[in-house]
C-alpha cells in the first residue's frame, strides 16, 4: 500500500497531524528520517574523540603514575559511583522505552518514560553533589585548599609518591566527570523538551525521529558514564 505524505514549507506544523509531516527538501519519509539519524550519529563521533582524547590522557597519566592514581583513588566513594552507574542504566532503560512508545503511536506512555527518563538524570546529578561536597569537605579539590590526606602523606615516607602527580588525579577526576554532567544536563534539558512538546501535541505523527536522535544522545552520555565509572573509581591498590 502506498503511503502518501505531505511536504510544507519549514517550520513548525499550524496543526498537529496524525501522519508524519515531510519537509520540502527530503523526497520521502525514510530519507528525513536516516537524515536525521546521520546527522545525530555525526555529532556523536565527534563527542567521542573530545571524551577519547581525555580518556588517553588518563591512561597515560595512570601509566606513568600507577601508585598515586591507586592511593588517590581510595578517596573516590565507591558506592555512591555504583549507586549512579545503576541510576544511569536505568534512565537508559526507561529511554529506550520511551522510544519504542513513540514507535508505537502511545503518547500517554511516551510522556511517562521521558518524565522518568528526566527525573533519573536529575537523581544523578544530585548523587554526584553530595559526592563532590564530600571530596570539598575532604580538601581533595584542586587548587582550592587542596590537602594531602594524612594516611596518604603518612605512606610517602615509605613510597616514591609524587604529590603533585596525587592532586592531578583530581584536576582529571573533576574534569571529566564535571564534563560528563555538563552532558547530562543539556541532555536532561532535551528530555524535557521532547517532553513537552509531546504534551502540547506538537508533533506532526508520534515524534519517533525526534525521540529517537534525543535517545541516541542520552544512551551516549550513559556510555561515557559506564567507562568513566571504571576508570575512575574500581582501581587496584598498588602498596
Amino acid at each position: 500500500m502506498e503511503t502518501v505524505t505531505t511536504h510544507r514549507a519549514s517550520g513548525p506544523p499550524a496543526a498537529p497531524s496524525d501522519e508524519p509531516i515531510l519537509e520540502v527538501q527530503f523526497d520521502d519519509l525514510e530519507q528525513q528520517h536516516e537524515a536525521s539519524s546521520v546527522g545525530m550519529w555525526v555529532f556523536l563521533a565527534t563527542e567521542v574523540m573530545f571524551f577519547g582524547g581525555l580518556i588517553a590522557a588518563y591512561a597515560v597519566y595512570r601509566a606513568i603514575s600507577p601508585s598515586e592514581v591507586a592511593l588517590a583513588s581510595q578517596h573516590l566513594n565507591v558506592g555512591l559511583g555504583c549507586l549512579n552507574t545503576v541510576i544511569l542504566l536505568g534512565s537508559s532503560l526507561s529511554m529506550a522505552l520511551a522510544v519504542r512508545a513513540a514507535q508505537l503511536q502511545s503518547r500517554r506512555n511516551l510522556l511517562w518514560f521521558l518524565a522518568i527518563t528526566a527525573a533519573l538524570g536529575a537523581c544523578f546529578l544530585g548523587v554526584k553533589a553530595v559526592e563532590y561536597y564530600q571530596e570539598y569537605r575532604e580538601h581533595l579539590i584542586p587548587g582550592w585548599n587542596f590537602q594531602i590526606p594524612a594516611q596518604v602523606a603518612a605512606k610517602s615516607s615509605s613510597l616514591p609518591l609524587d604529590p603533585r602527580r596525587f592532586e592531578m588525579f583530581f584536576v582529571l577526576y573533576f574534569f571529566m566527570t564535571g564534563l560528563h554532567a555538563f552532558h547530562l544536563i543539556v541532555g536532561i534539558a532535551l528530555v524535557s523538551v521532547m517532553a513537552l512538546l509531546t504534551w502540547r501535541r506538537w508533533f506532526s505523527g508520534s515524534g519517533e525521529t525526534q525521540i529517537e536522535v534525543t535517545g541516541l544522545y542520552w544512551h551516549f552520555v550513559d556510555v561515557v558514564w559506564v567507562f568513566l565509572y571504571p576508570l575512575l573509581y574500581l582501581i587496584d591498590v598498588q602498596s
